[in-house]
């Protein structure tokens, strides 16, 4: 791509063009060398744009009702003035290696609204529960003009962790009767979470709902603060009836003027940054060794030697990289 192209992607991306930004996006999550330098000419020219929205992630159990809730939410807080994105990470098809699920036919009313941009992306095999390009997206959706970004990731574990160290605040979302299965939620995914929505908290689940809001209320009573002057909360909704919505979209709003007063807000910006570096370090490791044919070959060497056991898996790992870094100079 031209400079000139890049500077005119770059302005209507800045003037809030949703196909520029789709653009830029499909740019950052390119595994293709060219376009690679494209996107980071792209990011460096936005960097400096964006920084200013609330981040907020969102997990849940399967069948939680993520994506319905998430359209709620987006549509309340496009309510209240904000400009919403929505970064859906979607499991990968094994054949094309686009998104099986297609979150953005799935929250048709709000994919529709101008204040809005949703974008469904293929996690391409990636761990984490979130996709290659999700934290880049991140700073394209701020230098866009959007101020209010959630990321939904595939679904909860111990994976979808990752999807913490990319945002301001990490949401859980159960189904009533979850109360039930509380021993088996990740105690990692309870002590990042800072709060705890349970959804379909209608009909014949009402009670259901309440029960296991209390639950879990009394259960976090017991996990440390990990955010200073910030109790977590947790809250019983009905995304498909817009119950408690905008109570939890209340709480969401105090929790970033919170983490903004207390200093906390920078900190964990801080805490991204340096993890998105060395998230990049250790992937762009991984994938010298396929790029390389050499150091493939040696790894399929050493890979054979550890699999017959007369390598330890620490020793061949650190021969290989050895022979990658050499490499460099």
């Amino acid at each position: 791509m031209t400079a000139g192209r890049i500077n005119d992607l770059v302005e209507a991306l800045i003037g809030g063009d949703r196909r520029a930004l789709a653009r830029s996006i499909t740019l950052v999550e390119s595994q293709r060398a060219e376009d690679r330098e494209d996107a980071e000419a792209v990011l460096s020219r936005v960097m400096p744009l964006a920084g200013g929205a609330l981040r907020v992630g969102i997990t849940g159990v399967p069948g939680a009702g993520k994506s319905t809730l998430i359209e709620t939410l987006g549509n309340a807080a496009i309510d209240r003035g904000h400009r919403v994105a929505v970064l859906s990470v979607d499991p990968s098809s094994t054949i094309s290696g686009g998104s099986i699920l297609g979150d953005k036919t799935r929250m048709a009313t709000l994919s529709h609204k101008p204040q809005a941009f949703v974008r469904p992306s293929p996690t391409v095999g990636r761990a984490g529960g979130v996709a290659p390009g999700t934290r880049e997206a991140i700073y394209l959706c701020e230098a866009a003009g959007f101020d209010f970004i959630m990321v939904e990731t595939v679904g909860v574990g111990q994976s979808e962790l990752h999807v913490a160290s990319m945002t301001d605040m990490f949401v859980l979302l159960l189904l009533p009767g979850a109360g039930d299965e509380l021993q088996g939620i990740k105690r990692g995914v309870m002590e990042l979470v800072d709060l705890v929505a349970v959804n379909k908290c209608d009909g014949e689940l009402a009670a259901a709902g309440q029960r296991t809001v209390a639950e879990f209320a009394q259960a976090l009573r017991l996990m440390p603060r990990h955010t200073i002057d910030w109790t977590v909360s947790v809250v019983g909704v009905s995304a498909l009836y817009n119950e408690g919505i905008e109570g939890m979209l209340e709480t969401i709003m105090r929790f970033g003027a919170c983490v903004l007063a207390s200093g906390a807000h920078r900190e964990r910006r801080n805490d991204q940054a340096r993890e998105w570096l060395w998230e990049e370090i250790r992937q762009g490791l991984v994938e010298r060794f396929f790029c390389d044919s050499a150091l493939e070959a040696r790894a399929k060497t050493i890979e054979d030697k550890v699999v017959a056991g007369n390598l330890s898996g620490t020793a061949g790992a650190s021969r290989l990289l050895d022979a990658a870094l050499k490499k460099q100079h």
